[in-house]
């Protein structure tokens, strides 16, 4: 099975190669292609994977700079494995999206660098090695909206400026973070090593604090957290459809990801410290979000800060530090992730990008397929029972109350009060834009073989909502291990638990390893 693991990695890289050496008229078939591997190898994984069992599954390991604790070392556990195949499922679909006709080699293969980017980085169990591929999407994110991007409002070339500097500063930060970390800890990047050296030897407190903070700083750039939010709606306001569907489908998961593979996992005493703040900003993410939406009037305006408030739900079901809070985080990553990439699919489809919503009318009368879909997809984004999106913010809701924090249960209710700002904008744009007399510029339903992809994202989100144990159970299994560790350094850190023997740590490491 770990063949399908490197063959889910490296059919897009490859892919982006051949794309880049072949002739323009074979790019779209290529990507396609090597997309359809990717996407292929992962539901691969979804098969082998064993629920029941604990720690990585299909590893990889290839050693590179042992001295250093930096080794290529992959494998798929409950909360990567849901993220893996988001990444593969909205690679897909955004290859097959409607693309530009000019440079064609390099828009795929852009796609396809960042599709291999993000399943490294979801696969990585070495912290070098996920920076690495964090940090191969920034190019091909600056080529997506500065070659092919829109140049209403602000150019697109300014909007790819902006991104790209968020996203470095962000990169930089976690760098810092992620530095003093290694300094700290026996100068490793190994996560197994490390979980195991923190189990021996606690980092103190004060420690712990300073790099959490540090790294929620970055990551939290990255997942557009208040008020380092401002680049995802410029981005989303420029970049094309597909990359537009990866971005925040994919990438944008990257930062709630860190938090809780590095954060969580190896910092509990920082985490717990710097929760109360954590679910402030969550709070502020949805509300402050959500109020700029009602006022939006352009299309992807509207969906740029939807996303952004939603962005307030993961952080707010992180902070919990419990394990329904922090997997209904998860679970909302996948859910919201092929949520999002289907909105801008249709958005896409209908011609919105630069356009305002009072500029359509009555799509649904002329392209009752188109209608349909997106009146799903808004009202799962207004968190109707029945999609996947539901059940992982009714976890999030409980895990934040039953944290029996003041600032959780304050972020809880900002979180419900979220939901009314996000049906009302959400319904406010269909009804306007989807129902009445038709008006505007000519909509069409896509041929019957394009509306498969429209098709398979919102059955995605269907079955996981009516099924949504498909994917806690696993998540779950992954999640407990590591809100375990929390309590348990709150007590070792006040001396309240007993100390461990050598034969105790050798066995925590060795099963660490495993």
């Amino acid at each position: 099975m770990e063949n399908w693991l490197l063959l889910a990695l490296l059919a897009p890289l490859l892919g982006a190669v051949a794309v880049w050496a072949a002739g323009e008229g074979m790019a779209r078939k290529l990507a396609a292609l090597a997309a359809a591997l990717s996407l292929a190898a992962a539901l691969a994984l979804w098969g082998g994977f064993d629920p029941q069992a604990s720690g990585p599954q299909f590893r990889i390991f290839v050693e590179w700079v042992p001295q250093l604790g930096i080794d290529l070392s992959l494998g798929v556990d409950g909360i990567s494995l849901p993220l893996i195949a988001l990444t593969g499922l909205v690679g897909l679909a955004a290859v097959l999206a409607p693309a530009p006709e000019a440079r064609p080699k390099t828009y795929y293969s852009s796609l396809l660098l960042l599709l291999g980017a993000a399943m490294g980085a979801f696969a990585s169990l070495n912290i070098f090695f996920f920076y690495f591929f964090c940090e191969l999407a920034t190019l091909p994110k600056f080529l997506l909206v500065g070659i092919w991007g829109s140049d209403r409002g602000r150019s697109r070339k300014e909007a790819a400026m902006h991104l790209t500097l968020y996203i470095t500063a962000g990169a930089m930060a976690a760098l810092v973070g992620l530095v003093y970390l290694f300094a700290v800890t026996g100068e490793n990047f190994d996560l197994a090593r490390l979980q195991a050296y923190s189990g021996a030897h606690p980092l103190p407190e004060a420690i712990q604090i300073w790099i959490f903070g540090i790294l929620m700083l970055g990551f939290g750039v990255w997942a557009s957290m208040w008020p380092f939010h401002t680049w995802a709606p410029v981005a989303y306001g420029a970049a094309p459809t597909a990359a537009n569907m990866l971005f925040a489908g994919v990438l944008k998961n990257l930062g709630a990801y860190g938090l809780i593979r590095i954060g969580l996992t190896l910092l509990p005493l920082g985490a717990r410290y710097w929760a109360d703040c954590l679910a402030i900003l969550a709070a502020i993410n949805i509300l402050y979000a959500g109020w700029v939406a009602l006022r939006q009037q352009d299309w992807h305006q509207l969906i740029a800060y939807s996303t952004v408030s939603h962005a307030g739900y993961l952080l707010l079901g992180i902070a919990a530090l419990n394990v329904v809070g922090v997997s209904g985080a998860v679970l909302m990553m996948f859910a919201h992730g092929v949520l999002i990439a289907l909105i801008f699919a249709l958005l896409g489809a209908v011609g919105a990008q630069g356009k305002r919503i009072g500029d359509f009318g009555g799509i649904a009368r002329v392209a009752p397929f188109l209608g349909v879909c997106t009146g799903m997809a808004f009202m799962a984004a207004s968190g109707m029972a029945g999609f996947a999106n539901f059940a992982s913010e009714v976890m999030v809701f409980i895990g934040s109350w039953q944290a029996q924090s003041t600032a959780l249960r304050f972020g809880t209710v900002a979180a419900v009060w979220g939901l009314v700002l996000g049906a009302t904008y959400m319904l406010r744009a269909l009804r306007t834009g989807f129902y009445g007399e038709p008006s505007g510029p000519a909509v069409a339903d896509p041929p019957m073989p394009a509306r498969v992809p429209y098709a398979v994202l919102l059955a995605v989100l269907l079955l996981f909502g009516f099924f949504p144990g498909l994917l806690t159970g696993p998540i779950q299994r992954a999640v407990a291990p590591i809100c375990q560790l929390i309590p348990a350094k709150m007590a070792a850190a006040e001396g309240a638990a007993p100390r461990k023997d050598h034969h105790q740590i050798a066995a925590h490491a060795a099963q660490a390893n495993e």
